[in-house]
């Protein structure tokens, strides 16, 4: 939990900090609100193949829910490489149960899986 939280903050602060100096610049408007979306957007859309998520899902910051799929998707990254969560058709080829006994009934994901590109090849 500790590690959701940090992400959480870790994107929510520079999104607030950089509305603030776009305001001061430009004043409030079209652009600040732009603006405090752009760092959650980009940290969606690179932390989310990690979640099993797609990078599109980043533009749910301009119609709304993008704090909820975030946060879904910083607890999913803070529970990696075991997920309780089942894999998407595409992902299902390299994953395999864990054996592990502190992690039953877990996914653990054995190499890269489409454009994720995050973990090393084997």
């Amino acid at each position: 939990m500790i590690r959701t939280v940090a992400l959480l903050v870790g994107v929510i602060i520079p999104s607030l900090v950089l509305r603030e100096l776009v305001e001061s610049e430009f004043g409030s408007g079209p652009m600040a609100d732009i603006s405090a979306v752009a760092v959650p957007m980009t940290a969606t859309a690179w932390l989310a193949p990690y979640a099993s998520y797609r990078r599109r899902d980043a533009l749910l910051w301009l119609v709304g829910p993008g704090i909820y799929v975030f946060t879904v998707i910083a607890w999913r990254v803070a529970l990696a490489p075991h997920r309780d969560w089942r894999p998407r058709p595409e992902e299902k080829a390299h994953m395999r149960w864990s054996r592990d006994p502190e992690h039953a009934g877990t996914w653990l994901l054995t190499e890269p899986v489409g454009d994720t590109r995050h973990t090393p090849s084997r």
